[in-house]
């Protein structure tokens, strides 16, 4: 049981590190930071998984939701695109409006995944219980797409950085963005399937994000006003 359980922690924290998760929490952090961003992706995404392991995956099919992911990512590609192209505001606003953003999307993202129909099939095994399986499963998750949150969120607002470095990172961080959100979308929109890359393309965006956090706070930092 124990063993069981470690491989399914195991293979969510390997799915928590897909590509495609790390640029739709990053997107969203550019657009409303927050240091729960992450969380809430997973937790929705990890709801789907739930359910289509306590139902053995039947719902997949009934959904019939999968040709909305590319949809998804051309939305943040283009909310980004916005962020990045727009004269720069003089007060940042935290748009609350996007405040459950990450979790909608993390649950409309979820339908119809491999991932979803590999975790039901372990339900099948009777070696477990398919709810400890999912929420097994669902915290591994959130413990990888939570950290990247919250990189991500203190990226976007430079906490402990210069300014001037933690701008240049956000803004590299948005382009690689909208660069990831639109080969999601466009492969996506095509059939192509970017399975085999998901995982070392996912290790290399959250290198890229925790090596643009150490850069900002390299340089020096603006002396806080008592």
């Amino acid at each position: 049981m124990a063993a069981t359980l470690a491989l399914v922690f195991a293979l969510g924290v390997r799915h928590g590190i897909d590509a495609d998760h790390l640029a739709a929490i990053d997107g969203f952090s550019r657009l409303r930071p927050s240091r729960w961003t992450g969380v809430l992706f997973g937790l929705g995404h990890g709801l789907v998984v739930t359910l289509l392991a306590l139902l053995a995956g039947h719902l997949g099919q009934d959904f019939g939701l999968d040709w909305l992911a590319p949809y998804l990512f051309l939305g943040v590609a283009a909310l980004n695109l916005w962020r990045l192209l727009r004269p720069a505001p003089a007060h940042t606003h935290r748009l609350p409006a996007l405040a459950l953003g990450p979790f909608v999307v993390g649950l409309l993202l979820a339908v119809g995944m491999e991932t979803s129909s590999q975790l039901a099939a372990l339900s099948l095994a009777r070696s477990l219980s398919p709810l400890a399986l999912g929420l097994t499963f669902t915290l591994g998750m959130v413990l990888a797409d939570g950290l990247d949150g919250l990189l991500a969120s203190q990226l976007q607002r430079g906490q402990r950085a210069d300014p001037r470095r933690s701008d240049i990172a956000s803004r590299v961080m948005g382009w690689l963005v909208v660069g990831l959100s639109l080969l999601f979308a466009l492969t996506g929109l095509a059939n192509v399937s970017l399975e085999d890359v998901a995982g070392p393309l996912g290790l290399a965006v959250f290198g890229v994000l925790l090596a643009l956090r150490i850069w900002s706070r390299m340089g020096p930092r603006t002396p806080q006003v008592a």
